[in-house]
């Protein structure tokens, strides 16, 4: 993504298109139009938010932001263009990139080729804590081949959450390729044994925590860095929990 398409959602004008029906929490399709460029967005108000009682009130669009800004320092950008705007047809909420994707073409009808393709999946989810990868939060982009990973509100818990459909990996060492975008990755957290650590003098750019902070909780953070932690030190894909649910509900 752009400048400029980062540019558009940050202060483009929107314009309701429509609403996805699909999901418990309201979700809309809508227009940003911003110096004769318009992009088609997702944009999902705080303020229609089903409350949980594991995650705090109005927070779910903030993980989304966070979600992107992990995708994107480890590399793997993987989560489309994602901002919070205060000023959203119905109040605060984020804003995501539209992607345009076959719906009958998920996890679940994946040729074998793209199920190859998800290790990278695998590793984003243990780190961030996602409690809710459903199959078709899986997209494979129209004309490019390019997969996309959305839906990212219910991750970064401080507990242990992950509820996933992809277990294809379980046992498997996690490649090397993989382990070294997560130490660098790790690099950037500046967290050591729970506690956040100064910037280096001359930091070229705000250090990852202090990116993050407007959206999650310092205890999420912490634990982030110790999820990080815990894949380096064992780095092989988990098997499902025994002791909890492991699959989300509905799968797709």
């Amino acid at each position: 993504m752009n400048s400029n398409s980062r540019q558009a959602l940050e202060n483009g004008e929107i314009k309701l298109q429509g609403q996805f029906l699909l999901g418990s929490n309201y979700t809309f399709l809508i227009k940003v139009r911003h110096e004769g460029q318009e992009i088609p967005a997702v944009y999902k108000p705080q303020r229609g938010e089903n409350p949980l009682w594991d995650f705090p009130e109005t927070s779910l669009a903030g993980r989304e932001v966070a979600a992107y800004l992990v995708s994107q320092a480890l590399g793997f950008n993987f989560v489309p263009l994602t901002v919070l705007r205060a000023d959203g047809p119905f109040g605060p909420g984020s804003l995501q990139q539209f992607i345009e994707y076959d719906p009958n073409y998920h996890y679940f009808t994946f040729l074998e080729s793209d199920r190859q393709r998800l290790r990278p999946v695998v590793l984003f989810d243990l780190l961030v804590n996602n409690a809710d990868r459903k199959g078709s939060h899986l997209l494979i982009e129209k004309g490019t081949n390019k997969l996309w990973l959305i839906d990212h509100g219910l991750c970064f818990h401080a507990e242990d959450k992950l509820r996933t459909v992809i277990w294809d990996f379980a046992g498997e060492p996690v490649p090397e390729e993989l382990l070294a975008a997560l130490r660098a990755f790790r690099s950037t957290l500046r967290y050591a044994q729970g506690r956040l650590l100064p910037p280096p003098r001359f930091a070229p750019r705000a250090p990852l925590p202090t990116t993050l902070a407007p959206y999650l909780k310092p205890d999420e953070l912490a634990a982030l860095a110790a999820r990080a932690d815990r894949l380096l030190a064992n780095p092989v894909f988990p098997y499902p929990p025994e002791d909890r649910r492991a699959y989300p509900y509905p799968p797709l």
